[in-house]
C-alpha cells in the first residue's frame, strides 16, 4: 500500500473562504440574476457548482445590468473595471481577498509621491492587472529574474525612486533574490512592499519540506491557478516528480508504480472534498 503524507495547509485559504461565503450569502438571499465578475476563484469544479445554482460568470462590466447582484472576485479587479461595474449595477459586493486589497492600497500609497512600480507577477493574471492599476505613475511587470534583468537593461531606471511589490501568490525565495539585486541597483531609492501572502508562504514551505521526504508529489487544484502550479514547480525544482491534477479521476497509477511514499498538497482554491477524494484514490492502490 502507498503511504500518503498530506500537507497540513493545502486547500482553501482565508481569502478564498471569505469570497465563497459572500457568494453563498448572495445565492441564499437574492431572488434575481446573480453573477461574478470573472471567475470567483481559479477552480473549474467550484465554478461549475455555482453555475448550477444560477450564478453567471461575466467577462466584463458591460455584461452586467442594474438589478443583477455581482460579486467582484477574490483576485480583485482594476480600478477602471470596478468603477464601470458600479456605474451599471445597484448591487455590487467586493470579495477581493483582504491581502490583495492591502497590496492594492499599499501600491497606491507608496507610488503617490512619484515612485515607479516594479511588480513581480504574471502580466495576464487578473490579480496583477488589478494591482498595476493602483500605481499612481508608471508600472513595470516582470515574471522572473531573467525578465527583471531585461527590464533593467532596456529602461533607464537607475537613479530613480522605485517601489518593489509582488503578486500575492509568487515564490518568496525568488522575490527575496530579486529584492537583493534591486537593493544593489537602486540603493536608498528602493522601497519594498511585503505583499506575498502568508498562506502562500506556508504552502510553499510545506511543499519544499514534503518534497524532501517523498518519492513523488501530487498537487491538487485548477490548472489556471498560479499558486497551485508553483507548488508543483517547487517540488520539481527539488528533483521530485510532481503531478498536478484537478480531480482524482485524472490520477494514473502507472506514474507512481515504483513509489512507496507520496506527498499530497493543494492550491489555495481547492475544495477539501476534492483533496479527500485524491487522497482516498492514492491510498486505494
Amino acid at each position: 500500500m502507498i503511504r500518503v503524507i498530506r500537507a497540513k495547509h493545502g486547500g482553501f485559504c482565508m481569502g478564498v473562504a471569505l469570497a465563497l461565503n459572500k457568494l453563498d450569502a448572495i445565492v441564499a438571499s437574492h431572488s434575481g440574476a446573480m453573477a461574478t465578475l470573472g471567475e470567483i476563484i481559479h477552480n473549474p469544479q467550484v465554478i461549475e457548482s455555482y453555475a448550477r445554482k444560477g450564478v453567471r460568470c461575466l467577462n466584463s462590466p458591460e455584461e452586467a445590468s442594474g438589478e443583477m447582484a455581482v460579486l467582484i472576485r477574490a483576485h480583485g479587479v482594476s480600478r477602471t473595471v470596478e468603477a464601470a461595474l458600479r456605474r451599471r449595477c445597484f448591487h455590487v459586493e467586493d470579495a477581493t481577498c483582504p491581502r490583495v486589497k492591502k497590496a492594492q492600497l499599499a501600491i497606491a500609497r507608496t507610488t503617490a509621491t512619484g515612485r515607479e512600480l516594479l511588480l513581480y507577477g504574471e502580466a495576464a493574471h487578473p490579480e496583477v492587472r488589478g494591482l498595476i492599476s493602483y500605481a499612481a505613475g508608471p508600472g513595470h511587470i516582470f515574471s522572473s529574474p531573467e525578465e527583471l534583468e531585461e527590464l533593467l537593461a532596456s529602461c533607464p531606471l537607475q537613479g530613480r525612486s522605485v517601489v518593489l511589490a509582488a503578486q500575492t501568490t509568487q515564490d518568496r525565495l525568488i522575490f527575496d533574490r530579486m529584492r537583493l539585486r534591486l537593493s544593489t541597483y537602486f540603493g536608498d531609492g528602493l522601497t519594498v512592499l511585503d505583499t506575498i501572502c502568508d498562506a502562500t508562504r506556508e504552502r510553499q514551505e510545506e511543499a519544499v519540506d514534503l518534497a524532501g521526504r517523498v518519492q513523488a508529489m501530487v498537487v491538487v487544484g485548477g490548472r489556471s491557478s498560479g499558486n497551485t502550479r508553483r507548488l508543483a514547480e517547487l517540488a520539481t525544482a527539488r528533483g521530485v516528480p510532481a503531478v498536478l491534477v484537478e480531480t482524482a479521476e485524472e490520477l494514473d497509477p502507472a506514474r507512481f508504480r515504483n513509489c512507496e511514499v507520496i506527498g499530497l498538497t493543494a492550491g489555495a482554491s481547492t475544495p477539501k472534498s476534492i483533496i479527500d477524494d485524491v487522497e482516498a484514490r492514492l491510498k486505494s492502490w
